[in-house]
């Protein structure tokens, strides 16, 4: 119950509507119960068993079931004496037609509440996951598959709709129906009473078995979903491909393979699930008929004082008692799903954010003299070092180029400065300060990235230039543009500033990709950049488009540049060569090339 009671926690800002429901769902309870106590009254006045009194007192008020009770059979007993068996009939009836609708009416509005609550609820968690998307370290989306993360986004927190939060009503009111009719039952009769309640724990052991069960069918069922969301996302986004290398047959047998499986943890799931109401039933018409004997005998031997309309009431009420148990021993089953829902979402939530900012840390808004990496190493979960006690000072104002074959460290060195991760060892100094020391924010504005692959949304070319800057202005805009050679094509665009480019851009060549990341850079004004491999992919015209606008944008500003073509980065101050994590060798390009080592290496491989 621990996760039931965690996942409950997100109304906490609601939790107001809790006890308002509470309140309303009991007096819908009070006024149901009200019609069934009515029904012996009623029977005998039908029968005609009811023997009019010569005289009525009307009862001395007093908040207590007896004296309501007394003022119902004083109006009853006073009509009846007036207007005689009709006028009584009429008055029964009304009252009943009365609690009937207070009952529906207080109902509704608790059904209102409960839904105030559950939508909120779930708006919580969706963004507490949403929020937790955003705080995660990005080595975190690199171990898991972004289908499962889909998946619990969206089907795990509707299947805690579906299932959790669809509780509340069942633990809330009926229980309070189910006692609320015992006390009436037991008012009635109390040696029936007792007789029932012999049948309650064969029931709460058989849904307690099937309950467990569900717990871990489910906790499958949703794994497997997630895999099959993970496949439909390989299969949408490397649609070309599958197509160019023929390999559709095999994403449709691979999908079919999970598909099917899930369809055997549904179709177990659901038999399971739908086994515990028929075997409450069963139970709860055993005890109907068991009632029925005993009850009878007890009326037949006129010894018990249980009159015939007792009798009969008796059972009309022990049957209302049987849709609230079911309800719950179908809450019980169903809630299972949720939980194992639940411990996925709750899963990710509680995954520990590595990347905190200090309690005391202190704003920087200008970069002043360098960038220094003192001792640092770096390892990742299989603690092998990525980076191996690397050493360099960065000062204003150079380029810098990170070079080595694939593994090298490179991308983690160029991570480490706007901390998207920490290093294991050393520091990280920007103007002679631990970056660990700064606001995230102010550090991260400091630093503008044209990464590899450029990340671009579904939005329109002037939100993707202006992401993230509150006070882009439309001047401020294309002039970027035009300083990352991005102006003319976004100008032939069918609505050229304002046009939608896709999922990650799907719509833009390569270059022109590449130009809008660097058109954001530039737009930032970043005073350090770090461009990530930014032209290894481009065709000559444009990379020539982009080597000329990363020229302007370099200008006057730090860069860490990382490039496997090293005609790309001649130019650069110093050159830095990893190798399995270490610094190697550093120098000019020309130094570099008559030392003779891995980057003369490097070069005339690229020469071949």
């Amino acid at each position: 119950m621990k996760t039931y009671f965690r996942l409950l926690s997100f109304s906490k800002p609601y939790s107001g509507y809790l006890p308002e429901y509470i309140v309303l769902a009991f007096l819908s309870v009070i006024f149901g119960a009200i019609n069934f106590s009515l029904i012996i009254p009623l029977l005998n006045v039908l029968f005609g068993t009811y023997q009019v009194p010569q005289e009525v007192v009307k009862p001395e008020f007093a908040f207590t079931t007896s004296y309501f009770i007394g003022l119902f059979n004083y109006y009853f007993q006073s009509i009846l004496m007036e207007r005689g068996k009709i006028g009584a009939l009429w008055y029964v009836c009304m009252v009943i037609l009365c609690s009937i609708t207070l009952s529906n009416i207080f109902k509704y509005w608790s059904q209102r509440v409960l839904a105030r609550m559950r939508t909120n609820l779930i708006r919580n968690i969706r963004s507490g996951i949403h929020d937790q998307f955003l705080s995660i370290q990005p080595g975190y989306f690199q171990r898991q598959k972004k289908g499962d993360l889909l998946s619990v986004i969206s089907n795990d927190v509707q299947e805690i709709e579906n299932s959790v939060v669809t509780s509340i009503q069942v633990i809330f009111r009926e229980p309070a129906t189910i006692i609320a009719y015992f006390i009436l039952l037991f008012v009635i009769s109390p040696q029936l009473t007792f007789f029932t309640l012999i049948f309650i724990p064969v029931s709460g052991i058989v849904i307690s078995v099937i309950s467990r069960r569900l717990k871990q069918e489910s906790i499958n069922s949703q794994s497997l979903l997630g895999s099959i969301m993970a496949i439909a996302e390989e299969t949408i986004s490397g649609s070309k491909i599958i197509r160019a290398f023929n390999a559709e047959p095999m994403l449709h047998d691979k999908f079919t393979k999970e598909n099917n499986r899930f369809r055997q943890s549904a179709k177990s799931i659901l038999n399971t699930r739908e086994l515990a109401a028929p075997l409450t039933e069963t139970f709860s018409i055993a005890v109907v008929v068991g009632i029925m004997i005993y009850g009878g005998t007890l009326v037949l031997s006129q010894q018990s004082g249980l009159t015939a309309s007792e009798f009969i009431a008796f059972i009309a009420l022990y049957s209302q008692v049987l849709p609230p148990a079911k309800n719950i021993s179908a809450a019980v089953t169903s809630v299972q799903r949720g939980l194992a829902a639940g411990e996925r979402v709750l899963r990710i939530i509680d995954e520990p954010v590595e990347i905190l900012e200090s309690p005391n840390a202190v704003s920087i808004k200008s970069f002043e003299t360098g960038i220094t990496f003192q001792n640092v190493s770096f390892g990742y979960e299989d603690k092998r070092y990525a980076l191996d006690n690397i050493n360099v000072t960065i000062p204003k104002g150079k380029v810098i180029a990170l070079v080595g074959p694939s593994g090298s460290g490179k991308t983690t060195f160029a991570d480490l400065l706007p901390r998207f991760y920490d290093p294991t060892v050393g520091a990280i100094l920007i103007d002679g300060t631990d970056i660990r020391k700064f606001k995230l924010k102010d550090l991260r504005g400091l630093i503008g990235i044209v990464s590899q692959e450029p990340v671009l949304f579904n939005d329109t070319v002037y939100n993707n230039l202006a992401f993230g800057m509150e006070g882009a202005t439309e001047a401020t805009v294309i002039d970027a543009a035009k300083v990352a050679n991005a102006h003319d094509f976004i100008s032939r665009m069918p609505e050229g500033y304002q046009t939608i480019i896709g999922d990650r851009g799907g719509k833009l060549s390569g270059g022109e990709k590449q130009r809008l990341t660097i058109a954001r850079a530039v737009l930032k004004n970043p005073p350090i950049l770090i461009l990530d491999e930014a032209t290894s992919s481009l065709d000559t015209e444009s990379e020539r488009l982009v080597q000329d606008a990363l020229y302007k944008l370099m200008q006057h500003r730090t860069s860490l540049v990382i490039a496997h073509r090293l005609s790309t980065i001649q130019n650069a101050n110093e050159i830095l060569v990893l190798q399995k994590g270490k610094l190697v060798e550093r120098g000019s390009h020309q130094e570099l090339l008559s030392g003779n080592g891995i980057y003369k290496h490097l070069v005339d491989l690229q020469m071949l």
